[in-house]
């Protein structure tokens, strides 16, 4: 696993981090099941502070990109799967919400596909 941080780039050194091995576990270029580094390691072959990588590895970790085991360390999950549910969570609470709020199917879907496009652009 090779990870570039640019300290000139506009990114927090912490996101970046986070981004590449997020980018790295969804690609496929790094396997589910595939060991991590240690903080201490990654931050050392980075030349970071530990704080930063243990910060982006929490991230991944919140996003269902990585999981940690115990002593054993941190491993790449299977990201499709943890962010395929997480997106079908947060869909079925954005529909209860709007239809809570009285809004059409038409109208949910329409300011459904707004922020999408506002996300993807």
């Amino acid at each position: 696993m090779t990870l570039k941080i640019r300290i000139d780039d506009s990114g927090a050194p912490y996101e970046q981090v986070r981004a590449q091995i997020s980018e790295l576990a969804r690609s496929g270029a790094i396997p589910v099941g595939y060991k991590l580094p240690t903080v201490r390691g990654l931050a050392e072959e980075l030349g970071l502070a530990a704080n930063t990588v243990a910060k982006a590895y929490r991230a991944l970790e919140s996003d269902g990109v990585i999981e940690t085991r115990g002593r054993n360390g941190t491993f790449v999950a299977a990201a499709g799967d943890a962010a395929e549910r997480e997106a079908a969570s947060a869909a079925q609470a954005y529909a209860e919400r709007a239809h809570r709020l009285g809004l059409s199917e038409s109208a949910a879907l329409s300011a459904a596909r707004d922020a999408l496009r506002a996300a993807y652009a």
